[in-house]
C-alpha cells in the first residue's frame, strides 16, 4: 500500500465525528438515518454516527430484497447490536417488483439501480418521520469510479467517509473494532446473487485505491503509473471508468436566466 494512504486513525476518527456534529448542528437536527447493508462502509458510518451523536440518535434501516443474501441482513444486525442501534427493517421487494413488472426485459444493471433508488426513497421517508438526516455511505474509491447509483446510494444529506479510499475504510473499521466478518468479507452491493464489487469492476479495490490516488492526488499520467509496476491494462481500465463516469460528479446542467447581458 502507498504510504500516503495510511491513516492516523485516532485523528481521523475525531475529525469525522466533529464533521458529523457540525453538519447536524447546522441543520438543527440530531438524528441520523443510515441504510445498514451488512457491508463495511455502512458499518463504519454507523459507528462514527453513534460516536458523534449517541447510539440512541442513529436509526439503522435494513432494506432487503427477496433475493438478497441472508448474510447481509445478519451482518447488518450484528453491527447494530454491537453499536447498540435502533433497527428497522423494510422489504423493498414489492416496490421493486412493481417497476420491474412493467419492464420484463430489464437488465440486471437497471434492476440494481431501481433497487438502490427504492432504498433511498424509504430512507428519506424515515428521515422525515424521525426528524433526521440521511447519512451516506459512499467512499472515495466508488465515487471516483462512478460505482454508485445517482439518486440511489449516491444520495445523502452528508457523506462522512466520501474522502476515504476503500483501504482507509478498512483501516478505520479495524481501529473502531467493527466485527471481523464485516471488515474482511468481499465487498458487495448484494444487487443479485453472487455479485461482488471487484468481480463487476474487473479489478481489485487495492489496485484501484493506489492507481486512483496516483492519477488524482498526484496528477500522474497513466504511463507514469504503469511504470511504477501496475499492469497497464488495469490502469487503463481504472482511468477509463473514472473518465466515463465523471458526469455523475457534476451538478445537473442548468440554463442561466441571463440572456447575454449578465456578468
Amino acid at each position: 500500500m502507498l504510504s500516503a494512504l495510511r491513516l492516523d486513525c485516532v485523528a481521523e476518527t475525531a475529525r469525522i465525528v466533529a464533521f458529523i456534529r457540525h453538519q447536524m448542528d447546522g441543520a438543527g437536527l440530531r438524528r441520523a438515518v443510515i441504510g445498514l447493508s451488512g457491508g463495511i462502509d455502512s458499518a463504519l458510518v454507523a459507528a462514527l454516527c453513534a460516536q458523534a451523536l449517541g447510539p440512541d440518535q442513529v436509526r439503522a434501516v435494513l432494506l432487503p430484497y427477496r433475493t438478497s443474501n441472508p448474510d447481509s441482513e445478519a451482518h447488518g444486525r450484528l453491527v447494530a447490536d454491537a453499536l447498540g442501534l435502533e433497527v428497522q427493517r423494510f422489504d423493498i421487494s414489492a416496490m421493486v417488483d412493481a417497476i420491474v413488472a412493467q419492464q420484463p426485459a430489464m437488465s440486471g444493471g437497471r434492476k440494481g439501480n431501481v433497487m438502490s433508488r427504492c432504498r433511498m426513497i424509504y430512507l428519506y421517508d424515515q428521515s422525515a418521520a424521525c426528524g433526521g438526516l440521511v447519512v451516506g455511505t459512499s467512499n472515495r474509491t466508488e465515487t471516483l469510479l462512478g460505482y454508485f447509483t445517482l439518486y440511489g446510494d449516491g444520495a445523502a444529506a452528508l457523506k462522512p467517509i466520501a474522502h476515504l479510499f476503500k483501504c482507509q475504510i478498512r483501516q478505520l473499521s479495524t481501529h473502531l473494532g467493527l466485527p471481523d466478518v464485516v471488515v474482511n468479507k468481499a465487498p458487495s452491493a448484494d444487487l443479485w446473487a453472487g455479485q461482488t464489487d471487484e468481480g463487476e469492476l474487473g479489478f481489485s479495490y487495492d489496485d484501484a485505491d493506489q492507481v486512483l490516488y496516483l492519477l488524482t492526488e498526484e496528477q500522474q499520467a497513466m504511463e507514469q503509473v504503469a511504470a511504477q509496476g501496475w499492469d497497464a491494462d488495469t490502469v487503463r481500465a481504472i482511468e477509463g471508468r473514472m473518465r466515463r463516469n465523471a458526469f455523475k460528479l457534476r451538478p445537473a446542467a442548468e440554463l442561466s436566466l441571463c440572456r447575454g447581458g449578465c456578468v
